[in-house]
């Protein structure tokens, strides 16, 4: 999540149409507490009960969160693109995310 924050501006740059999600099994308050530490610019869903992570794959088969998985969504709200697993420490991942959002935005959708 640092990654993302300390990269935000130029993965996302100032468009108002790409919204960044992180989603976790974290409680809320563990979430805010969180963001507000770091300094993180977007938003912090809590999936405490794991549905929305079972619905993207993001759960193994010990039911635990560990799988980093990131999806574009397009603005008809149709998976766009899938990063699976997103690579987070690898910094050729952010270029190709930012390259994703680009095509994502340029295609019409």
């Amino acid at each position: 999540m640092r990654a993302y924050r300390d990269q935000y501006a130029d993965i996302f740059g100032e468009r108002d149409d790409v919204v960044l999600l992180a989603i976790s099994r974290d409680s809320p308050e563990e979430l805010l507490s969180w963001a507000q530490d770091e300094g993180f610019a977007f938003r912090m869903l809590s999936d405490a009960d794991g549905a929305v992570g079972h619905a993207y794959g993001a759960v193994t088969s010990s039911n635990t969160l560990n799988n980093r998985n990131l999806f574009i969504v397009d603005g008809e709200g149709l998976i766009a693109h899938r990063m699976v697993p997103f690579r987070e420490v690898d910094p050729t991942a952010y270029t190709d995310l930012a390259a994703a959002i680009l095509n994502t935005a340029g295609s019409g959708d």
